[in-house]
């Protein structure tokens, strides 16, 4: 395998009992190329006052410690204290994530990030699939008019349970869209292996065309729970194969491992380069990368 080499992220949803500078600094001690930032209460809160003075100094930070940078929107109750992921871009108060969405694009110019992550939402009850794609779509062209303006891309999530879940639903709504040139796509790994019909490295190969950010993280068949590598079903040396030539960031992604977030960043950045060996040595498909140990 030849090529670039590929760039080791972490999402900082995964460093939430950290201070945001804190977390950056140890996943540069790690060795870590890149940080996803989740836009959320306890890092780059986007309803704290002096915002913009704050994304200023982790600006100059990320440079200092050498770190490129997406900015990420999943936090679960950033808009709503309630509502898990509420409101959504199909919901009919909408108007309260588009505003978070363009304050995110807005962040990531400054920061210098150059993708801006996103997904739908869930469908809400009773309505058809037609009309909640068509007001997905509706939001997102706006999006894309601030995007345009700024100059960051979308990275698109599909995400399992939600309205647009499988790359299906992201081909879908990128037609209906026009193939926007800044409608990329967010491609998580292990949801590959939750949903897709096809295998992980396959899924891979057919969204690397329009793939901007790429989360990784280990996954079973069916289930929609984000694992460490090793603990779940992917074998990780033909995925990383299928990735050669993307350029973005490959940011692990463990929200739920925060408790030992110091640990599990080096864990995974340790598991990632032996499996990226493999791949080189083109070994892949051969068997499971080696375990944690």
């Amino acid at each position: 395998m030849t090529g670039t080499p590929l760039k080791w992220a972490y999402c900082t949803n995964g460093f939430s009992d950290h201070r945001l500078p804190e977390a950056l600094a140890i996943l540069s001690d790690l060795g870590y190329a890149g940080a996803a930032i989740t836009l959320d209460h306890g890092h780059l809160d986007p309803y704290a006052p002096g915002l913009a003075a704050e994304v200023s100094r982790i600006a100059r930070l990320l440079e200092r410690l050498g770190l490129d940078a997406v900015v990420e929107t999943g936090g679960r109750y950033t808009l709503d204290p309630r509502r898990k992921h509420h409101p959504t871009l199909i919901s009919d108060d909408a108007e309260r994530r588009v505003e978070f969405l363009t304050t995110a694009m807005r962040v990531a110019a400054d920061l210098g990030a150059p993708v801006v992550h996103l997904w739908s939402g869930a469908r809400p009850d009773g309505m058809r699939e037609g009309e909640a794609y068509t007001r997905l779509a509706c939001q997102c062209a706006r999006l894309l008019d601030e995007a345009d303006r700024v100059g960051v891309t979308l990275g698109f999530e599909p995400e399992p349970g939600m309205l647009v879940a499988d790359l299906d639903g992201y081909e879908r709504l990128s037609a209906m869209l026009g193939a926007h040139p800044r409608f990329g796509l967010t491609l998580d790994v292990g949801h590959c292996q939750c949903v897709e019909r096809e295998p992980v490295p396959a899924c891979v190969r057919r969204a690397l065309p329009y793939t901007v950010h790429v989360q990784i993280e280990d996954m079973r068949r069916g289930v929609h729970e984000h694992l460490e590598f090793g603990d779940g079903e992917i074998d990780f040396a033909p995925v990383l194969a299928a990735l050669a030539g993307y350029s973005g960031l490959v940011a692990v992604e463990l929200a739920r491992h925060s408790h030992a977030a110091p640990q599990v960043a080096r864990r995974s950045i340790a598991y990632l380069r032996r499996a990226h060996e493999r791949a080189a040595e083109g070994v892949a498909g051969t068997g499971r990368t080696p375990g944690r140990g």
